[in-house]
């Protein structure tokens, strides 16, 4: 196996062990080299050394559980390995500039400081471009749903699944663009997890529901940084596509998030209710084009 095959594999083992010890002894025995030929090796392939880069993806681990969890900033610090707060917080303000306390009260997110994991695959490169959006009217159905940090990656694409079904059952014809309006919030009764509001919306001439539960509502105009998927709308390439969004594109980018949906725009297939599985149908059954929107300040 060659440097770099051994390298991939040791990246994807340190992703999924960010909370476990992580010293060289313990990293070295998994690659199955000396530290010192390890420390070499790794440098070689990825340019970083292995410390310095375990430490700034437990930082970013944990600056997204400041963000999106409730959990107490020391459950947080000693989770990631730091042995006291006060540890903690001086690497995270080393790292980000400002305080974890700040980070986590600020009304805006900047990826400033987030160090996204190496990936050594091959992956799609993703268009992007920002845009200035104008005011646009949509009329919805919001529904909600909580989960754990560590339940999201997999939930999300279950959750829009649902929600997909939840619009198929409550409106009488398919509309030719379909929108997937989102913000999340702390749980006020479980610290460890994240609540989403999810609107599945249609533009006003569009609207054919079925129910009265929908609701109207306004997207303000603003600036977005627009993502566009390719290829096959699978449900995995759509959410691996969602996950390079935030988790390698936004930090790259050095992108400040503002309040605000994360919007989500589908252009749909000609599709008849009827001709749907709604239980299980996949997203390429009726995705034609799939464009993602981030709020953003620049």
């Amino acid at each position: 196996m060659d440097q770099t095959n051994i390298i991939r594999d040791l990246l994807r083992w340190i992703d999924d062990n960010l909370d476990k010890p992580l010293s060289l002894d313990n990293v070295a025995a998994k690659a199955g080299y000396s530290k010192w030929h390890l420390q070499r090796m790794f440098k070689d392939v990825t340019d970083q050394a292995i410390g310095a880069y375990i430490r700034a993806r437990r930082l970013s681990r944990a600056a997204v559980a400041l963000r999106l969890t409730s959990r107490p900033i020391l459950d947080i610090a000693l989770q990631y390995r730091f042995d006291s707060q006060q540890t903690f917080t001086r690497a995270f303000k080393k790292q980000f500039n400002i305080t974890p306390a700040y980070y986590r009260r600020s009304d805006e997110w900047c990826a400033t400081g987030i160090c996204p994991p190496i990936i050594l695959d091959e992956h799609k490169h993703l268009d992007h471009e920002f845009v200035v959006m104008p005011e646009q009217p949509l009329v919805g159905l919001e529904q909600s749903c909580s989960y754990s940090l560590e339940e999201w990656s997999t939930a999300c694409s279950e959750m829009r699944q649902t929600f997909w079904h939840y619009y198929l059952e409550h409106t009488t014809s398919i509309a030719s663009e379909v929108f997937g309006l989102h913000h999340a919030i702390h749980n006020t009764e479980k610290e460890d997890e994240q609540t989403v509001f999810y609107t599945t919306a249609v533009k006003p001439e569009d609207a054919s529901f079925n129910n009265a539960e929908y609701t109207h509502l306004t997207i303000p105009a603003g600036e977005y940084v627009k993502f566009s998927f390719s290829g096959e709308a699978t449900r995995s390439a759509m959410q691996e596509f969602l996950y390079q969004i935030y988790g390698i594109y936004l930090p790259k980018l050095n992108i400040t998030r503002r309040p605000g949906y994360d919007i989500e725009h589908y252009k749909i297939k000609n599709a008849e209710l009827r001709d749907l599985n709604h239980h299980h149908d996949d997203p390429k059954s009726h995705v034609a084009a799939f464009d993602y929107y981030v709020p953003i300040k620049r």
